[in-house]
């Protein structure tokens, strides 16, 4: 997967920075917007495991929080070392099909196994802002 090598990279960096002392399952994640701009994220536990934020949910947060939306961003990658690919939880599914455009890439990889997906295959027939109207 040449084309999201340095995307994969910025996340498995990522990754080295997660704090998991009850799960010991670290994440990373990384997203590129269009002007190639990088915010990174890691899996961050909390005692009071509701508080705990997942490495895309922080990384796609720094890309809003610095001016970036879903039309800015290229791709996101998320990342692990399980045995599976980590893919969103389902929180993060319904962050995600709201923050980025259906077909953004979502790159997966736990240095085994790669994947390209998109928010619309992970969430089909979501709920949206559509859905308030």
């Amino acid at each position: 997967m040449k084309e999201y090598q340095d995307i994969l990279d910025r996340a498995f960096e990522a990754m080295e920075n997660a704090y998991a002392p009850y799960s010991n399952y670290h994440v990373g994640a990384c997203v590129l917007t269009k002007d190639n701009k990088y915010f990174m994220g890691a899996n961050i536990e909390n005692a009071s495991y509701g508080l705990t934020n997942c490495a895309e949910r922080n990384a796609i947060f720094q890309a809003y929080s610095n001016g970036y939306r879903k039309k800015d961003i290229e791709a996101i990658a998320i990342v692990s070392e399980g045995k599976t690919l980590a893919t969103p939880c389902g929180a993060c599914r319904q962050v995600l099909v709201e923050l980025l455009e259906k077909h953004t890439p979502i790159v997966l990889s736990n240095h085994k196994i790669e994947k390209v997906t998109n928010i619309q295959d992970l969430l089909p027939m979501s709920f949206t802002e559509e859905d308030l109207k």
